[in-house]
Order: structure tokens, then C-alpha cells, then sequence
């Protein structure tokens, strides 16, 4: 195991879109950014995602050109494949010892030609990406728009065959490849750990996981996308384009039940989204949309609302109670229908989508000494005048780190994270950015 020093003016935490916004606000001042991903690759999940609301544009090309500035930016030191282990504070700053994980390919060799992935004979289920949906080879790069496109291996499933080894044009490929420490000396700290779905199958009564044709919002989304498994809406269970489709709503949030009380802000318009793509790649089908009550709050939000209504998705109020399945595998939806005298009904649909909720992706209280919420998100002691600022002097938090949030949110306090953090190194540490050369002029990002 070999160690490494590296000092930055910043440390971000998390390769999502609030990360990554943070780190180039950051970066284009003339501050030193160190950047900390636990997966091969940033882009965090924004990048598995078809389209954003309320514009509809395509959530890759809006990614991708930020993920490639990322990458490239002279004062950002890109660390993907990598964990923070330890943080201490260390006079007017921290210090963290970051895991780097093997990828048991060398990232200074391997140039993403996939020669070893074209060779590797295993192929080994999906299920980061496509919810074991398709499969990967054993060594693969982890998705097309990957950055960095490098290769990773899964040395617990490879069988040494050799055959990547011959193929690699660079001899990049590392069998005895080890963990690496690198020790980061950062003035600050900015948290962009993003956030977890709720379990889709968290709720006994609604059948996921055991009925196949009740799946949740992200497995939507990769069915939507562009780049998702099939290149269409098909139902897992006999891979026929359905007719019929059904969302629940709060199937994951405001639910003491699931020990989630708090509405997750997103389940409403991404629902609305989907149903409206929906429309367009299956003209025929009926869409219906079970809700307790929608929530459009953000700009441009409720004319998004009322364009799905005009196009003829159906917005059903009731509660969902349970649903079951006839012996064609067709869920069956049983749910008071509030608006027609909440009377029960029984309503046969060919997919069924669960909206999930929004829980905290990472307790920052160990290793941060950054308190969290009784829901368990970082708490912020002044949300109101100082959103991005924690307890701890020096760290700083952005995105759905936070609390549940939506993609323009989430942008928009990754902008208050580096100014708050460019304005605690002038203060406490009488550090000015250093001068910095016009950077390229980037595509402006929309959600």
C-alpha cells in the first residue's frame, strides 16, 4: 500500500450534479479542487435519467458537457473509484485520508478502447446501472459517457483466463493491482452525498418484488432513456408494450409507516414527466397518475401540470391500498377513489409504477462530525439565511444532501456551497483565489 499527499483549497465530497457544480464554481474563481467519488464514475444519477422537468430536456446532454468539464479543468483533481476514510482538522484546515480502490487497471494506461471487454468472456448482471436488466462484461468500462473512461475489473468473478491481458493494447490491465491512500490537506469541505431512493419494495401491501410488473420511478427512467436497456417501454414480465400504466403516488414518502414522514419533492413532477414521455412512445396507451394531492411548486411547474392533464393523462386522488395481480401478471390496483363519493375500486392495469421517496445517502455524523436530522439529512442550522452552512466551521453541504431537493435546487445550493466556502478561506484564512485563465465557455444547464 503506497501513500500520497495532495493540498487543495477544497475538498467535495460526491460526483453528482451538485458536486460537480460546486467543484467548478469553485475551480473557475482560481480555488484548488480536490473532487471524491466512491463510483468509477461521476455524473451521479442525474446521468441515468432521460429527461428533467419542466422542459424536458435531455438529461445526458446536459450532463455530459459538465461531467467532461469536470475532467478537464485545470484546478480540479478528479478522484473517482475512491472513499474518504478519515477527516481531522489540522490547524486552519483538514486532513483526509481518501481510499483509492483497485481497479486492477492501470487509469494512467488504459485509454477506454474496451479491446478488454470485447474479449472477456463472463458476463455478470447490470445491477448498478440497469437494475440487472442487461449485463456487463467482468472487465468494463461502466457506461458509454463514463468519465473517466476507464476500464474496471471485478476480480472477485474474473476466472484469469488472460484473454483482456493480450488484448489490451496498452498493458494496462493490473491483476496485483492494490489499494492506494492519498492524504488531502484542504482548507474546506463541501458534503454532495446525494441521496437514496426508498426501497421499491418498502411497502409489503404494493407487491414489488414479487409482482413483476410493478417496478419503481428510476427503473422508469432507464426504460425512457435513450441509453436504457431495451431502447423502449417494455413490461418486464413478457416484454409486451403495455397499454395500460399506473402511478402511485407516496408510495415511499409521507409515510410513517416507512419511517419517512416528509414529502420528497420530486415524486409529483417526475411522475407528471414520465407520463407525458409515456404519451409520446405509446400514443395508444392510458396513463393514469393515483395521487393524495400534487405538488407543482417550482417555476414553470403547474403549466407542466396542467399540459399533462391537456394531453390527456388521466389525475386520479385516491389512496392506494394494496395491489395484487390476475393470472396474466396484470397488477391489480385496489384504491379509494376520494373524488367519486371514496367509494373502493378495483382497477386492472399492464404496469404499475411505485414514486419513491427521497432518504438520506450517507450519515455524515461519523466521520464529519456534521449532526443530521431527525430525518436524517445534514442539518443546517440557519436553512433560511445560510443554506449551505453546517455546524461544523469550514464544512459545507449542497444538493439533496441536505434535504430532498430537485436538480435546479440542487444547482442553485451548490452555487451558495463554494461561495460560502470562497468567503470562509478570505476570512478565516486570508486566502484569495489564485488568478485564473478564462475557462471555455460551457453549456448553460437547464431543469
Amino acid at each position: 500500500m503506497t501513500s500520497n499527499k495532495l493540498h487543495v483549497d477544497s475538498l467535495v465530497v460526491g460526483g453528482g450534479i451538485a458536486g460537480m457544480q460546486a467543484s467548478l464554481d469553485l475551480a473557475d474563481q482560481g480555488y484548488q479542487v480536490a473532487l471524491v467519488e466512491r463510483d468509477p464514475s461521476i455524473g451521479g444519477k442525474m446521468i441515468g435519467l432521460s429527461k428533467v422537468f419542466p422542459t424536458l430536456d435531455c438529461c445526458s446532454c446536459i450532463t455530459t458537457p459538465k461531467m467532461a468539464a469536470v475532467a478537464h479543468h485545470d484546478n480540479i483533481q478528479l478522484l473517482t473509484y475512491s472513499e474518504v476514510q478519515s477527516v481531522t482538522r489540522n490547524g486552519k484546515g483538514f486532513s483526509a485520508q481518501v481510499l483509492r480502490k483497485p481497479r486492477y487497471v492501470r487509469e494512467e494506461d488504459c485509454t477506454g478502447c474496451r479491446s478488454c471487454e470485447l474479449v472477456c468472456p463472463l458476463d455478470l448482471p447490470d445491477e448498478a446501472n440497469e437494475y440487472g436488466r442487461t449485463a456487463h462484461r467482468v472487465v468494463y468500462v461502466p457506461f458509454a459517457t463514463a468519465v473517466p473512461q476507464t476500464a474496471l475489473l471485478d476480480i472477485d468473478h474474473c476466472i484469469f483466463c488472460g484473454k483482456c491481458l493480450k488484448a489490451c493494447p496498452t498493458d494496462a490491465i493490473d491483476f496485483f493491482q492494490q489499494p492506494q491512500t492519498l492524504q488531502i490537506e484542504a482548507e474546506t469541505i463541501i458534503l454532495a452525498t446525494g441521496y437514496e431512493v426508498t426501497p421499491y419494495d418498502a411497502k409489503k401491501e404494493y407487491g414489488a418484488g414479487n409482482l413483476r410488473n410493478v417496478i419503481d420511478g428510476l427503473m422508469m427512467e432507464r426504460l425512457l432513456a435513450p441509453t436504457g436497456p431495451y431502447g423502449r417501454v417494455l413490461r418486464p414480465s413478457d416484454g409486451k408494450l403495455p397499454d395500460s400504466i399506473a402511478y402511485v403516488q407516496c408510495a415511499g414518502s409521507r409515510d410513517l409507516s416507512l419511517g419517512v414522514s416528509y414529502c420528497s419533492r420530486i415524486c409529483c413532477m417526475y411522475a407528471i414527466k414520465q407520463a407525458m414521455l409515456l404519451s409520446g412512445a405509446l400514443p395508444l396507451a392510458d396513463i393514469t397518475i393515483y395521487y393524495m394531492d400534487i405538488r407543482a411548486f417550482g417555476k414553470g411547474y403547474e403549466q407542466f401540470y396542467q399540459n399533462a392533464k391537456a394531453m390527456g393523462i388521466e389525475f386520479v386522488k385516491g389512496k392506494v391500498a394494496r395491489i395484487t395481480e390476475d393470472e396474466d401478471q396484470n397488477p391489480i390496483v385496489r384504491v379509494e377513489l376520494i373524488d367519486e363519493f371514496s367509494h373502493v375500486a378495483e382497477r386492472r392495469h399492464d404496469l404499475v409504477v411505485l414514486s419513491v421517496g427521497m432518504l438520506p445517502g450517507y450519515n455524515t455524523q461519523p466521520l464529519y462530525q456534521v449532526p443530521v436530522a431527525e430525518d436524517g439529512f445534514i442539518q443546517i442550522p440557519d436553512y433560511n439565511i445560510s443554506p449551505a452552512v453546517t455546524e461544523q466551521a469550514g464544512i459545507f453541504a449542497t444538493g439533496s444532501a441536505t434535504g430532498p431537493m430537485d436538480i435546479v435546487d440542487s444547482i442553485v445550493t451548490a452555487g451558495a456551497a463554494a461561495s460560502e466556502a470562497a468567503a470562509y478561506m478570505h476570512t478565516h484564512n486570508g486566502r484569495q483565489a489564485a488568478p485564473v485563465a478564462a475557462q471555455e465557455e460551457r453549456s448553460p444547464v437547464y431543469a
